[in-house]
């Protein structure tokens, strides 16, 4: 495994991401540990989650999958970077009561608590913010963070689903209270099918010293083969992917894309997450395999080196929008 620092911080970390969505809702307690024991003797020390993972009635359910299995030992807790996220209604049947959902002072010290106990362990390595929160300041939030780092519930705060903007703004407002180290990660949707990231998000990340941590780096499977799966009878497309596919323009670009790895000699999807890791500011993709055999993929992807002349086809398949603002101005 490489390793990599977190953004700006001291903290060393795989350039794979444990992604844990699936643990619970698709991939049972025995096979999600077993998924995160491969993982971890593979060298992926970076695992993330979020409150709300389990879903509907089950919300909190991942997160006590995973202290189930820092509960076996092994110094599972002490090898590995854990982030979780709070902003979501946790309520199961998705009435929150005023003040159990979003980023308010209140509502940051609950969740942390109750992540916490569900987690089995006394800290967070990146306490994530989900999504923007409209009607809370970041003086308030910060005020909240700095206590819980204070009393070492947490380490460090990283954001997820921000424009640029609010990390310019939450990384000012940190600066101007002095002591706060600000956002230190942001994690957000980029692939090669989708690179609008790169005209506002990504150079944000970078100026300020943020890591870039991809979700959906396979864009709902659709850059893991999709087509090539459908015609051999396989699993097919559903969600995102399925979307794009019913496109006639995005399914010959998809279907160029497979035949540009095959000529190659190239899994599509290992290609998909080998070339996030060329990707400016990015720390690593996430990845939520649901099987270990998924797992075994993601993980050659790391060893896989691409051709300035396959990156420049790729380019050509999937073209970015360019730097910012001369990809919407001049």
């Amino acid at each position: 495994m490489k390793y990599t620092q977190l953004g700006r911080t001291g903290l060393k970390v795989s350039r794979l991401v444990l992604g844990t969505m699936n643990f619970g809702p698709q991939t049972d307690e025995p096979h999600s540990h077993a998924i995160m024991d491969a993982a971890l003797d593979a060298g992926i020390n970076f695992v993330d989650t979020a409150n709300v993972y389990g879903w509907g009635e089950n919300k909190g359910r991942t997160e006590s999958i995973i202290g189930s299995w820092f509960a076996k030992g092994g110094g599972r807790r002490d090898k590995v970077v854990l982030a979780t996220k709070v902003y979501g209604n946790m309520a199961a049947d998705g009435e929150a009561w005023p003040n159990h959902d979003k980023l308010s002072a209140v509502n940051i010290r609950r969740a942390v608590d109750a992540s916490l106990k569900r987690l089995g362990t006394d800290y967070i390595d990146v306490y994530q913010f989900h999504h923007i929160d409209r009607q809370t300041p970041f003086e308030e939030i910060w005020q909240a963070i700095d206590v819980l780092i204070q009393q070492g519930k947490i380490h460090y705060v990283g954001s997820s689903n921000f424009p640029g903007y609010k990390i310019a703004q939450a990384n000012e407002i940190a600066a101007r209270r002095g002591g706060t180290i600000g956002l230190v990660s942001e994690q957000c949707l980029y692939n090669l099918a989708e690179r609008r990231a790169e005209m506002e998000i990504i150079p944000a990340a970078q100026e300020y010293g943020l890591g870039v941590i991809p979700w959906s780096p396979l864009h709902g499977g659709l850059l893991g083969g999709v087509i090539k799966k459908e015609a051999e009878g396989g699993r097919r497309a559903s969600g995102r992917a399925a979307d794009t596919l019913s496109d006639p323009a995005a399914r010959d670009r998809i279907q160029a894309y497979e035949d540009l790895l095959e000529k190659h000699g190239i899994e599509p999807g290992e290609a998909g997450l080998a070339w996030l890791l060329t990707r400016p500011g990015v720390t690593g993709p996430i990845v939520g395999p649901r099987t270990a055999g998924q797992l075994a993929s993601a993980l050659r992807a790391v060893e896989l080196e691409l051709s300035e002349e396959l990156l420049t086809s790729l380019d050509e398949i999937f073209p970015g929008p360019g730097p910012s603002p001369e990809a919407f101005a001049w």
